[in-house]
């Protein structure tokens, strides 16, 4: 919440919130979702989502941790699990960079939905 709360809207805030949730996690780990976490020391540094084994739904990594490997080592842990040629996210627009750093290329303009702007960017796989 620290690192993406402030660049949003209320409704922004809002959606993101029950996204972030325990009980939103709980319900979407019920779905064909796959949730993959980077620990050290026992603690939680980083988590990436991936829906329907086609789109990165979440992926975030704690602020002291990040630029060390972290995000691309969960993008890489996670492309066992894709089930198509191509990787999707809507990517937040302060994001973008790093979804660059991993291989990810823009799909569009970008575009907000309930409050969230997002960049559509995606990852050819060399499956």
């Amino acid at each position: 919440m620290d690192s993406v709360a402030p660049s949003l809207s209320n409704e922004g805030f809002e959606t993101f919130q029950g996204i972030a949730s325990v009980d939103g996690f709980s319900n979407r780990m019920k779905e064909d979702n796959t949730i993959l976490v980077y620990e050290e020391n026992g603690k939680v540094k980083g988590v990436i989502e991936l829906k329907e084994g086609r789109h990165v739904a979440m992926l975030f990594v704690v602020p002291d941790f990040q630029e060390r490997g972290v995000g691309r080592a969960l993008v890489s842990a996670i492309t066992p699990y894709t089930r198509a040629e191509t990787i999707t996210v809507s990517a937040s627009l302060n994001s973008i960079p790093a979804y660059f750093r991993y291989g990810f290329i823009c799909a569009g303009d970008p575009d907000e939905k309930s409050g969230l702007k997002y960049q559509p960017m995606e990852l050819e796989l060399n499956k």
